[in-house]
């Protein structure tokens, strides 16, 4: 299909016929009226279930989710500067069905590479229970999220296409070299935003994190893998389908070719609490290394593993201090990125891991 419509309020119910007829999920039949609802509370990029009536088999379905560029032009920008709409799209055609992950079905994934708008057509995962970033989860989601986390990196362990994968080897290099520009400004604005919200020794870790990351970059030596790069409750949806599967990984904007226990050492530092981390995540983290191996990974002990959970927690700190100057500002995203961002500072001292890079 070409991308001919542009934004939610275009669809019609012939441009909905066409798509799922060309995905095969509405092999006859029409769609007929459909209602339209926001849904998820994205960052970068507006999603709305869409409501169907058709004619079709009872196996086609009567619920969408589609997902389009941010209505808000802040968080757009951010969207194309960062290359999060292209790699999104690439992924649900071209990687999706290759790992072991749940992630909802794309029935449309379109993209104009001129302008960056593009339509994601996804099904509809409820009834699920939806994470929150800012809530938490119980120690037994946080279990849920390391098999899954396992079932993401496991099937492309090593693997040496990746880093040949245009739209997934332009992301680190390209972005790298953004970051290493943008961050000490950033770092002053998010300073000045959260003065006073943020103790003096975390500040110190994010005044640390740019000569850390170069430190980082060029000193990885650790096996890559797919990585989600952004493995957090907000991107993910538990009991999906009424239970059907534990747990589905929604969000691939971020998607990359990195060591895997970055997703790990990150989930951990904002999906629970510390104390929480603290008392538990040696058995998480193990448990994690156990489903690796049962899925097939070899040539990585329990000493690597722990090792690279210690030093890869520098990414929760960047990804809540430069997010939060990279989207839209509410009162909610406000306290998310500053939870991130203490969360992580705190696994970081916890494993002193700028001890690592710098």
């Amino acid at each position: 299909m070409d991308l001919d419509i542009r934004r939610a309020d275009q669809i019609d119910p012939a441009w909905l016929t066409a798509a799922l007829r060309n995905s095969g999920a509405l092999p006859t039949g029409r769609v007929g009226e459909f209602s339209i609802e926001p849904v998820g509370n994205g960052l970068v990029a507006d999603s709305f279930r869409f409501r169907l009536t058709h004619d079709g088999p009872a196996t086609a379905p009567a619920s969408i989710v589609g997902k389009f560029p941010s209505h808000d032009p802040v968080s757009r920008r951010s969207g194309s500067d960062h290359l999060l709409y292209v790699r999104e799209v690439a992924f649900y055609r071209e990687m999706a069905a290759t790992l072991a992950i749940h992630t909802p079905r794309a029935h449309a994934a379109l993209i104009d590479p001129a302008t960056d708008d593009f339509v994601l057509l996804l099904d509809d995962l409820a009834p699920a229970r939806q994470g929150d970033q800012l809530a938490g989860c119980s120690l037994a989601d946080a279990r849920v999220a390391m098999a899954e986390a396992a079932a993401l990196h496991a099937p492309r362990w090593g693997d040496l296409l990746l880093p040949t994968l245009d739209w997934l080897a332009m992301r680190p290099a390209a972005l790298g070299a953004m970051v290493d520009a943008m961050l000490p400004a950033i770092i002053a604005l998010f300073r000045e935003r959260f003065a006073g919200r943020l103790v003096p020794e975390h500040l110190a870790m994010v005044e640390k994190l740019p000569a850390a990351l170069i430190a980082m970059r060029a000193g990885m030596d650790a096996p890559i893998t797919v990585q989600h790069a952004d493995f957090r409750l907000d991107n993910m949806m538990f009991d999906v389908g009424g239970g059907t599967r534990p747990l589905a990984t929604l969000d691939w904007q971020t998607v990359t070719a990195g060591p895997g226990l970055t997703d790990v050492a990150y989930f951990l530092s904002a999906g629970i609490s510390s104390a929480e981390r603290r008392l538990h995540e040696g058995e998480l983290v193990r448990f994690y290394h156990a489903e690796l191996l049962r899925r097939g990974v070899r040539d990585y002990g329990w000493e690597a593993c722990w090792r690279d959970y210690r030093r890869f927690t520098l990414h929760g700190i960047l990804m809540g201090v430069f997010s939060a100057l990279s989207v839209e500002r509410t009162e909610r995203a406000d306290a998310l990125f500053l939870r991130m961002t203490e969360g992580a500072c705190e696994q970081a001292a916890d494993h002193d891991s700028f001890g690592f890079w710098v």
